[in-house]
């Protein structure tokens, strides 16, 4: 079938849950047959977010082919359970570099470089990449809300989509607030209006309307908004807030969401196949009680979304086990040696995640070492990998003065240093070790026990890894190397066979969990935790 394409905007305020919209339509329509892939669309003038402070912007998400993304690509993935690639996250930067490069290579044969055509064109391109594929329908999602300057050039080439393709191939969705007014005790659809009227100034009339409303519209107020934004009455969908993130497909299904847009797309009218994610959703609305209690551990804990994939993961493997999974950001710059047992006492297992920099490296440090020593399962994701070397190197093996090449040029012992081929590059942006990498397990390890695999495949963002020169010595103190790459050069994971459950990886296997599908690192670390 020729490619369709639906586009999603947001207006009036940001964080309506444009992402969970599109993520969730993804899943309705895969569930009716459809082959989808989705794409975000950023206005920011990054060209991508791999050197944005996490606490700004929340966490990055890598892709397979090694992309540096927005955190809604996680989403997408999470509930599309598609693998997607560089093409599926564009911002401003990239555009405009592209479009420069292209300027001095001479390929606009003398041509005045403009906004429109070249930028558009460019935005399109992207748009248009997915064509003569596999791909039945592309969403994409139009960063920012309608009105912000930088997000124009995105707006004006999904407006000449629509006209370049038919009717029925392209479909416009807008994402708004109904805000509540405690006083009046109502619903108010004057933003709304302004918002599709601003839309509409820029030449796109939306098909649908997703509004966000703490309470049920009334049939009233729909009639109005149809009025007022041209919209017909049934495309006024109303996007509730549901109990769990994983629920909204559901909940906009029951909306009519799906159905309306077949229609507008003539699409077959195949009856969705709800029932996998259905069942999935009873089982998460009826977990045990049994309330086990995670700490991650790090530095970016001022902003949730700093650590998303990681903490959706832990649920997923909550899921998998039947249990409730509660948990708590700890600032690592708090903790050290004499506090360490009063601070992480009342967790029931202790996770350290990826980071850059020396800020509140020891407190990690005294985090792993309180895990490691009072046997508490304890998992490390990349930065917590190479912390839990340090630690067990500095502790158990004695190497006193052990630390990371990263952290301290001129330590003597870096039983963390830079990767061969990382030594040369001084550009911060899209330079680390990206994307997914192939890992061999070694028989008889938890690693082995856990994936029940010889070789695994893993997304990685870093520069440092393990020292290999020390490896000897940490193994001969009984930190095991559970898994390397296939020619056994780069250390992949370790593990402490004394302990329950203490394990970390290099990679980062929260981007590849899914709510139905969860990391067996995370499967198996919970119920470790429950064990213990």
């Amino acid at each position: 079938m020729k490619t369709k394409y639906i586009f999603v905007t947001g207006g009036v305020v940001s964080g309506l849950g444009k992402g969970i919209t599109a993520a969730s339509l993804g899943r309705l329509l895969k569930n009716r047959g459809y082959k989808v892939t989705a794409q975000k669309f950023d206005p920011y003038i990054n060209v991508d977010p791999g050197t944005m402070n996490p606490c700004e912007h929340g966490e990055v998400f890598v892709t397979d082919d090694g992309a540096e993304t927005d955190l809604d690509l996680g989403h997408y993935e999470r509930f599309i359970d598609e693998s997607l690639s560089k093409n599926c996250s564009i911002t401003t930067g990239r555009i405009y570099s592209e479009v420069i490069e292209k300027e001095r290579r001479g390929d606009y044969l003398g041509k005045t470089v403009q906004v429109i055509p070249h930028i558009t064109n460019q935005i399109k391109e992207k748009v248009y990449k997915f064509d003569n594929t596999d791909i039945d329908i592309v969403i994409t999602e139009i960063g920012g809300t309608v009105g912000d300057i930088e997000s124009l050039p995105f707006l004006e080439a999904i407006r000449q989509v629509g006209i370049e393709q038919n009717d029925e191939d392209v479909i416009y969705i807008h994402v708004t607030l109904l805000p509540y007014i405690s006083g009046s005790n109502e619903l108010k659809s004057k933003p709304t209006q302004h918002s599709v009227k601003e839309l509409q100034s820029l030449g796109i009339k939306p098909d649908i309307l997703v509004c966000r409303s703490e309470l049920d519209i009334p049939n009233g107020m729909k009639e109005k908004m149809a009025l007022f934004c041209n919209v017909k009455k049934k495309n006024i969908i109303q996007n509730k807030t549901v109990s769990n993130l994983y629920e909204a497909p559901l909940m906009l299904e029951e909306e009519g969401l799906a159905r309306v847009v077949c229609e507008k797309l003539q699409l077959d009218n195949i009856e969705p196949k709800n029932e996998e994610w259905e069942k999935m959703i009873n089982v998460i609305k009826n977990l045990d009680d049994k309330n086990v209690n995670i700490a991650i551990v790090g530095k970016y804990v001022q902003l949730e979304d700093s650590y998303l994939s990681v903490i959706e993961s832990l649920k997923h493997g909550g899921f998998a086990n039947n249990t409730k999974v509660n948990i708590e950001l700890v600032d690592c710059e708090q903790i050290n040696s004499t506090n360490s047992k009063e601070i992480l006492g009342k967790y029931n297992g202790i996770l350290v995640p990826g980071g850059f920099g020396n800020r509140g490296i020891e407190g990690k440090i005294e985090t792993i070492k309180y895990a490691r020593e009072n046997n508490i399962p304890f998992l490390g994701i990349c930065l917590g990998m190479q912390m839990a070397v340090i630690e067990f190197a500095r502790n158990v093996a004695k190497i006193e003065d052990a630390n990371s090449a990263e952290l301290d040029e001129k330590c003597k012992n870096p039983v963390i240093h830079i990767m061969d081929d990382q030594k040369e590059i001084s550009k911060k942006g899209g330079t680390m070790r990206l994307g997914a990498y192939p890992c061999k397990i070694k028989p008889d390890t938890l690693a082995y026990k856990i994936y029940a695999k010889d070789i695994i495949s893993e997304r990685h963002r870093h520069r440092f890894e393990y020292n290999n020169d020390y490896k000897d010595i940490l193994e001969k103190n009984g930190l095991i190397c559970s898994g390397t790459s296939p020619d056994g050069s780069l250390v992949e994971l370790v593990e402490i066979p004394k302990n329950k459950f203490f394990i970390a990886g290099q990679f980062h296997p929260e981007f590849k969990s899914r709510p139905d599908k969860p990391a067996p690192l995370f499967v198996e670390f919970i119920k470790a935790v429950i064990n213990k």
